[in-house]
């Protein structure tokens, strides 16, 4: 049985689905008070919208920054105005509280606004929750080799960086992967081979290794990093093969996934976002795709999975989640099948 130290998975993570008002619009029921907060609105082709408390708020508003884009951050007036104990306060904005609009909302709890973290040649400010294996990074960039502490106290398993002062593609470094190659999370690219993003060297327990690359390391510009480390019955990065058929490949990840999203590696295709909160039943075709500003697509049996209390099942035959032989990533957040306390996850 898969054991683990985290009983309530939703004490860490949290999908929190909601109904626009159009108005200021405080979303509560999240059940901790949210560090990295990614919101996509579900009718709408409308750009997704993420926030966290290391970057902060400026004059009232949070920054935000687009999964979808290369944009700069922005501090929208009328996006996110609070991050309170138990949610956040959306304001009038199509992204974020069209007036109803629904929209899905994952949350993470990491720890506030941060400290001074200097494991690193480069000083970095980190928000970290070490029980969940999950921290917000922000450094400055130089432009040469480096390394930035990222307080987690094992190595990430997977790396999400975007440099956010300007204009920049979005990096990410996974495991499955290694340290020579990485994906864009705002493109549909194949895996790339490039030794600049993370300096060809593995993360370590304390850091996190920068070449010159511009899209993780650009001189004097600002970035951020979400670093995620497994926890057991909690979270899991890891890949599988393709078959190409309905009854596709089964993923274990030892806990009941409440949320993943998958990327094919070999060619250039989407990345799909799961929860089990769309649409809260198997067989599941709701996906959501984190590089588009598409709105929620339902009912799509080429793209649809099931959830179970140990892992995730394809039982679609698209090529962006199952082409026969191909390779897939993907990160996953949920509830363990047997906490410390010995009381199991129940099935679905």
């Amino acid at each position: 049985m898969a054991y683990t130290t985290i009983n309530k998975s939703g004490d860490y993570f949290n999908t929190k689905l909601y109904t626009g008002t159009g108005s200021s619009n405080a979303v509560t029921g999240v059940g901790f008070q949210p560090d990295w907060i990614w919101i996509k609105n579900r009718v709408r082709a409308e750009d997704h919208a993420i926030f966290d408390a290391v970057r902060g708020a400026s004059g009232g508003y949070y920054g935000k920054i687009r999964s979808n884009t290369t944009s700069a951050q922005e501090y929208d007036g009328n996006g996110m105005s609070a991050i309170g104990s138990d949610g956040f306060t959306v304001l009038d904005q199509d992204q974020v509280n069209r007036s109803g609009d629904t929209y899905a909302s994952w949350n993470w709890k990491a720890n506030g606004a941060g400290s001074s973290n200097s494991d690193g040649s480069i000083t970095s400010t980190v928000s970290v929750n070490t029980t969940a294996g999950f921290s917000i990074v922000k450094y400055t960039g130089t432009g040469a080799n480096a390394t930035v502490g990222h307080g987690l106290g094992v190595a990430p398993s997977m790396i999400i960086v975007k440099k956010y002062n300007v204009t920049g593609s979005w990096g990410v470094y996974h495991n499955s992967l290694g340290n020579g190659n990485f994906l864009y999370l705002n493109d549909t690219n194949a895996s790339a081979s490039n030794s600049t993003l993370w300096n060809n060297t593995s993360p370590t327990s304390s850091v996190f290794n920068l070449g010159s690359s511009a899209i993780s390391n650009s001189s004097s510009n600002s970035h951020i990093a979400y670093c995620f480390a497994e926890k057991q019955g909690y979270s899991k990065f890891g890949s599988y093969t393709g078959n190409g058929n309905a009854d596709g490949s089964f993923i274990y990840t030892g806990f009941k996934p409440a949320f993943y999203i998958i990327k094919r590696t070999s060619d250039t295709f989407s990345w799909i976002i799961k929860d089990t909160k769309r649409p809260g039943y198997n067989v599941n075709g709701t996906y959501l795709v984190a590089n588009t500003t598409i709105a929620e697509a339902t009912g799509s049996g080429n793209l649809a999975t099931d959830e179970y209390s140990n892992g995730f099942k394809i039982r679609g035959t698209s090529d962006a989640l199952n082409g026969s032989g191909q390779p897939y990533i993907y990160m996953a957040f949920g509830q363990s099948i047997v906490g410390s306390n010995n009381i199991p996850a129940t099935a679905r």
